[in-house]
């Protein structure tokens, strides 16, 4: 007996953990927006998934945004681009199904960044320091969260992989690899003030905990030697506490701080294929998305060379 759709989305699931070494999260993702489809198509047969029926899906997630009246595009193109990755995977088994092809995700408009000054970065920065001087919090976390932040400025380290990092880190080298999105291993480097600040949060711990960033909540006991390492989400709610303390009143995040290190970068005179090497992007054109707001030097180059010729 032929597997049904809902067998072949097990084992393209767990196709994409073991095989493509996508995150647990990823293949949850995946997941949701599978079964989303295949609850509105309601069949059981890949021979029987068509273009009609993923054209009046794509009708329906446009009409599923609640208040606002519609999904964003961009959420509409997650759950194609899931069940385009499905339909291949069944392709590539010859089972017979829609041809992927027939898919095309939704035109969108371009990505705009969420950037924060180099005024506010700086004050975010420092808003640690200034709560431990004004006595606001115990210095072990504040080193810690001081040494996060120099971390994620220095290195443009995506927030799960911040908190993927264990004490074994080498400080006497201004470097060090990691593996990011899709097991792909990079390099990142270790500004003199990063440096700095690990060190000193390393050296004032007394926990055995093998991971570098660890939590010291309410739970966790004074002293103990194995405490739980910080979640991605306790770092986020961090910066954006710390945010509230320097007065910023957008919202800010970890990807935003990873934002201001490539936009650092390009600002002050590196290439863009530099600048997608250090972020772990698979793809340049995720990069180009930076392009825009370095572009000040174009004004100069307007005003140098136009209309030279004219009298």
């Amino acid at each position: 007996m032929a597997a049904s759709l809902k067998d072949l989305k097990t084992q393209f699931l767990e196709y994409l953990e073991i095989e493509k070494g996508r995150s647990v999260k990823t293949v949850e993702n995946y997941d949701r927006y599978l079964m989303r489809f295949l609850n509105f198509a309601k069949v059981v047969k890949p021979i029987d998934v068509t273009e009609t029926m993923v054209r009046e899906f794509r009708i329906t997630l446009n009409r599923a945004g609640g208040v606002s009246g519609t999904m964003k595009k961009n959420t509409q193109n997650y759950h194609l681009i899931a069940l385009r990755a499905f339909l291949k995977f069944m392709r590539k088994r010859d089972v017979e199904s829609l041809n992927p092809e027939r898919i095309e995700l939704a035109k969108t408009a371009g990505r705009d960044l969420d950037l924060i000054s180099a005024n506010e970065l700086d004050r975010l920065m420092r808003a640690p320091s200034v709560a431990l001087a004004k006595g606001g919090m115990a210095e072990l976390p504040a080193l810690r969260d001081i040494a996060i932040l120099e971390l994620f400025f220095s290195t443009g380290l995506r927030v799960s992989e911040l908190c993927s990092l264990n004490q074994d880190i080498d400080l006497s080298r201004d470097q060090f690899s990691i593996r990011g999105k899709g097991e792909k291993v990079r390099v990142v480097f270790l500004s003199e003030d990063a440096k700095k600040a690990v060190s000193a949060y390393i050296k004032k711990r007394g926990d055995m905990s093998e991971a570098l960033f660890v939590g010291y909540g309410k739970g966790n006991k004074k002293g103990s030697k194995d405490l739980p390492r910080l979640t991605p989400r306790s770092v986020e709610r961090m910066v954006k506490q710390y945010a509230i303390r320097a007065g910023i009143t957008r919202k800010v995040t970890p990807h935003i701080i990873r934002h201001s290190f490539a936009t650092d970068l390009l600002e002050n005179g590196a290439d863009l294929r530099s600048v997608q090497a250090l972020l772990g992007h698979a793809n340049i054109a995720t990069t180009q998305v930076y392009t825009h707001v370095t572009d000040k030097h174009l004004l100069e180059v307007h005003k140098a060379f136009h209309g030279k010729r004219r009298h």
